[in-house]
């Protein structure tokens, strides 16, 4: 059974969400604003969390920054109807998707599932294959799906599941094109919609967080109006 963490200053959200959640099976712990949230994840950390993005105390963005200073748990934004700059602003920061309000809650328990599954795929296809051969090495980069780490230049670099699956993709094949629709196939399940911009603000903070540990690293380019593409180093 996942644990979900939904943090929301709307009590009714809170309520008939969880009991959507929970009849779908999930373990759900609720809190009304970020500090709370924060504190019950100091206590215990979810497998997932769900967050608005305006609530007092500390708003979803705070609590986002915070978060990922210790943890790379899946994060969804919950966000208003024309908070496109927001949208954006979370995915730079590392929230691995976004659901607009008034959302259906039928498309939230689809994004979580999604993640989780890409989360649960990850592992399992490095379990049952020879340990030695789970690990990626291209170039400077190395890749262990098994227990979710990256390293460059030696350097641990921390991503969420949705960075590291996007560079997963483009490692396997250095010097070959992968176009955004190609990219939002292997991040996002058929189910769940996303727009190029979602990608193109996933690349960004991946090769943000590259090179925090390499101030030179370009080995992921860009060929506008085409896609991505890995170039080994």
């Amino acid at each position: 059974m996942s644990r979900i963490a939904l943090v929301d200053d709307d009590r009714n959200i809170l309520t008939s969400v969880s009991i959507t959640l929970e009849a779908e099976g999930f373990e759900v712990e609720t809190y009304n604003d970020g500090q709370s949230a924060l504190d019950g994840f100091n206590r215990r950390m979810p497998e997932l969390a769900v967050l608005d993005i305006k609530m007092p105390r500390m708003d979803g963005m705070d609590l986002l920054q915070r978060l990922r200073q210790k943890s790379n748990i899946p994060v969804i934004f919950l966000t208003s109807k024309d908070d496109e700059i927001d949208e954006l602003m979370g995915l730079r920061m590392g929230a691995d998707d976004y659901v607009k309000k008034p959302f259906s809650q039928r498309l939230l328990v689809e994004r979580i599932r999604s993640i989780l599954r890409r989360q649960e795929a990850i592992a399992s296809d490095a379990t049952g294959a020879p340990e030695e051969s789970q690990i990626l090495v291209r170039g400077e980069l190395t890749m262990d799906p098994l227990r979710h780490a990256v390293k460059w230049k030696g350097r641990d670099v921390s991503l969420t599941v949705t960075e590291f699956l996007l560079l997963q993709a483009l490692a396997q094949r250095p010097g070959f094109v992968k176009n955004r629709d190609q990219l939002m196939d292997v991040a996002y399940d058929d189910q769940v919609y996303v727009d190029d911009r979602t990608i193109d603000s996933h690349i960004k903070r991946l090769r943000k967080k590259m090179r925090e540990a390499d101030d030179n690293f370009s080995a992921i380019e860009t060929l506008y109006g085409i896609g991505y593409r890995y170039n080994e180093e």
